[in-house]
């Protein structure tokens, strides 16, 4: 295989910025797309130059690889069918609704040997690449993770931990290598009974102590990473694609003016070069390598099984004791 022969699943808008992508990279071709509306497709269809198949069926028979950029309650559905007719899949995350489906989903493609890499996009922010290149060779002691937005404009569909904190559930993972031991969270409803605002707090057995917050209540919209060393602290800006690092000098006494004898430590900050690229043709053209070389992606299902898993133990411990925000309430009513 030469090229792969992909088609896209669902094309609102994160599956026309999958096609504005696969359009444009090299080694692909996009053959065709597939949505519910006929009207929407039709015309993402015209857009991309490609055909628009109203029938699923017809287009898994033509292409070697799918993109489903559908809502999460049709993933596991939409993934089998894909798995079935033996062609490979990049699924937007969370991979499937139920840990069931995801556990299923991962054994048939172990099965029929077929390439299923999870839509975690920010494992290939390079900000995020580039950080843990410069953990490599640091001890971290405390790791602390902030998503938060407004809620104008988030995914209503969902909470807001398999919205926005099962991205770092997965970063978590991978940063880490390793399953939390004990797991703690709190959260709160401000707009009609679903999880607006999370924290969790992981413990591992050899550290680091780790802490997400995830929120959709908060009116600026903030995606950090900040690691605490004993070497330096590390601040990653994911969405500013920017990292600090502050480094310590040794200390020193001085002797000013013969006034009496002072000491004096400064810090360095280093800015850290994060090249400039789109996390999504990184992924894309991750997932086309993987299936012409027949090697496993960065982010396979089972990871997308594991940070499906830690995001529903830490929802599940939220729903147990869900604080309610009231509404505030409208002078004169």
């Amino acid at each position: 295989m030469d090229i792969v022969r992909i088609g896209v699943i669902g094309v609102g808008r994160m599956g026309q910025r999958h096609c504005r992508v696969l359009s444009n990279l090299r080694k692909t071709q996009l053959v065709g797309v597939h949505d519910q509306s006929v009207e929407v497709g039709n015309r993402v269809a015209k857009q991309f130059e490609v055909e628009f198949f109203s029938d699923v069926d017809q287009l898994l028979e033509k292409v070697d690889a799918m993109v489903l950029a559908t809502p999460t309650p049709v993933h596991y559905e939409q993934a089998m069918k894909c798995l079935n007719k033996g062609v490979h899949i990049l699924v937007e995350k969370p991979i499937t609704e139920t840990l069931e489906q995801a556990e299923m989903l991962v054994k048939l493609a172990e099965k029929q040997n077929i390439l299923v890499q999870v839509g975690h996009i920010e494992r290939f922010n390079p900000a995020y690449m580039e950080l843990k290149n410069v953990l490599d060779e640091l001890r971290p002691m405390a790791i602390t993770l902030n998503r938060l937005s407004p809620y104008q404009g988030s995914n209503k569909d969902v909470d807001v931990v398999l919205d926005l904190m099962i991205h770092d559930t997965n970063l978590v993972l991978d940063l880490v290598g390793a399953y939390p031991e004990r797991i703690s969270a709190l959260g709160l409803t401000a707009n009609g009974g679903m999880i607006d605002h999370a924290v969790a707090q992981l413990y591992f057995r050899d550290g680091p102590i780790l802490s997400m917050t995830a929120s959709r209540v908060t009116e600026e919209k903030v995606r950090k990473i900040d690691v605490t060393c004993r070497e330096a602290y590390i601040e990653c800006d994911l969405q500013g694609k920017s990292i600090l690092a502050h480094r310590s000098t040794i200390g020193e006494y001085i002797n000013a003016n013969k006034r009496g004898v002072k000491y004096r430590q400064e810090s360095i900050v280093e800015r850290i070069n994060v090249p400039t690229f789109e996390p999504l043709f990184l992924e894309l053209q991750h997932f086309t390598e993987c299936v012409l070389e027949n090697k496993l992606p960065f982010v396979s299902a089972k990871d997308g099984y594991m940070a499906l898993k830690l995001a529903i133990q830490i929802r599940d411990i939220i729903l147990n004791q869900l604080v309610e925000v009231e509404q505030p309430q409208l002078a004169g009513s």
